[in-house]
């Protein structure tokens, strides 16, 4: 039987001193090994060790996420009941069935801005109060490591009057927040 073949501690001498020692050998595929190594090395933090507090270090674009408010606005996060989708009016094409919510929003300056959410869903933007054609997203992602932020979409959105819409939604309640860019 060969060294690597086996596992289980082994006597040997200490660099000649005559010193016992133990050493362990190893079985299994070299390469695989070191593999197996690198990839341990490389886990992100938070899949490792968990958050001790979430949305505690949000960046400054994100920090209104623990304000709670009325509206959906940049500093402040509103808290929103969730409905059966099909039973919400001005749903857009497209939507994803479960449980969903819907929130009026005004932008005064043109630029790119997201729409943060806590937990997964779809999440749409409609010009106008009534409803409509969905616009198209220009980016999305994730939240910050240790946040309860779930997803963040984003939309170029010119002066005027939006509603979002998030769908896809299990929980009976659903925070959002507007998030410039």
């Amino acid at each position: 039987m060969r060294a690597r073949d086996m596992i289980g501690p082994h006597m040997g001498i200490f660099d000649g001193t005559g010193i016992p020692y133990r050493r362990f050998v190893v079985q299994g595929d070299p390469p695989m090994l070191l593999l197996a190594l690198l990839l341990a090395q490389t886990a992100p933090a938070q899949a490792t060790t968990a958050c001790k507090a979430p949305d505690a270090s949000l960046p400054v674009a994100l920090a209104g996420w623990s304000t709670p408010g009325d509206e959906l606005v940049a500093d402040k996060a509103v808290s929103l009941a969730t409905v059966d989708a099909s039973t919400l009016k001005g749903l857009p094409k497209g939507a994803k069935p479960g449980r969903a919510a819907t929130i009026e929003f005004r932008i005064a300056k043109a630029g790119t801005y997201g729409i943060a959410l806590d937990q997964p869903g779809w999440i749409d933007v409609v010009p106008g109060a009534a409803g409509g054609a969905a616009l198209k997203s220009v980016a999305h992602g994730h939240g910050p490591d240790c946040s309860t932020i779930r997803k963040i979409v984003r939309f170029e959105l010119a002066p005027g009057t939006y509603r979002a819409f998030a769908s896809g939604l299990a929980q009976t309640k659903a925070k959002m927040m507007l998030v410039p860019n």
